[in-house]
This record gives C-alpha cells, sequence and structure tokens, in this order.
C-alpha cells in the first residue's frame, strides 16, 4: 500500500505529479498572457473575452502541431532540440517561415478610398461596464 501525506491527501508519487502538471499549466499560461497575447485586447464585452480566449487557444494548438514542420531558430545560448520536442516559444519563432512557405487561402486585400467615418459632433458613447466577478469564500 502506498504511503499517504499526513493530511490524507492520497500516495505522495500523485502529490509529486500533480505538482509537475501545475508547473506546465502555469508557464502555459503565462507564454499566453506574454507572447499570444491574451490579455492584450480591450474588449467590451464578455461574448467578445470568450471569443478571443478560443482564438488564442485555437493559435496555441495550432503551434503545437506545427513542431514537426518548422526549424529550431535558437539563440546561441539556447540548447538543440529535436524537431518533435520543441517548446511553442521556440516554434513561435520560426513559424512565420513555416506560414510564407503555405501561402493563404485568402485573396489579396482590395485597396479603398477613405471611409466617411463618424459623422461630425456625434460621439461613440461611453462603454458599458460590467461588474467583476468575485469568487466568495
Amino acid at each position: 500500500m502506498a504511503r499517504t501525506g499526513g493530511d490524507g491527501a492520497g500516495p505522495r508519487s500523485h502529490l509529486a505529479l500533480s505538482y509537475v502538471r501545475r508547473f506546465d499549466l502555469e508557464h502555459t499560461l503565462r507564454f499566453l498572457k506574454q507572447s499570444m497575447g491574451w490579455t492584450t485586447p480591450r474588449v467590451r464585452h464578455p461574448e467578445q473575452a470568450d471569443r478571443w480566449s478560443w482564438l488564442v487557444v485555437a493559435a496555441y494548438t495550432q503551434l503545437r502541431l506545427a513542431r514537426m514542420c518548422v526549424e529550431d531558430l535558437r539563440q546561441p545560448w539556447e540548447r538543440r532540440y529535436e524537431a518533435g520536442h520543441l517548446a511553442p516559444i521556440r516554434v513561435h519563432r520560426a513559424v512565420s517561415t513555416l506560414l510564407a512557405h503555405l501561402g493563404t487561402p485568402a485573396k489579396a486585400p482590395k485597396p479603398c478610398g477613405r471611409s466617411p467615418g463618424r459623422p461630425k459632433g456625434r460621439l461613440s458613447g461611453k462603454a458599458k461596464r460590467y461588474p467583476a466577478l468575485k469568487r466568495s469564500a
């Protein structure tokens, strides 16, 4: 029988594994915030925040899937990794070369004249404010 901690939380190997998972999760969230711009936009509606979060998750998934397709563009002080074991930040660094090779199915944007914009004297109005969600203890 496996030994448990004093609080009855479970086997120590299970606790160590959960700590490793938490470490991975915290670094993933840090990457999404700093490199993928998860917290950058100032959205006005909760639905916009949900859509933005799903777009960031989709982009992160694309980076994970592109690991096998890109070459490692490492800095001189970074150690070498095999193609399938690149960290997302290193794939992010090299994915522009992959996108240039793949191309895009979209057509080039059409040039247009200046838009008329908002009529003179009309303001856009204040953004609707939403209360902050707080966790109850």
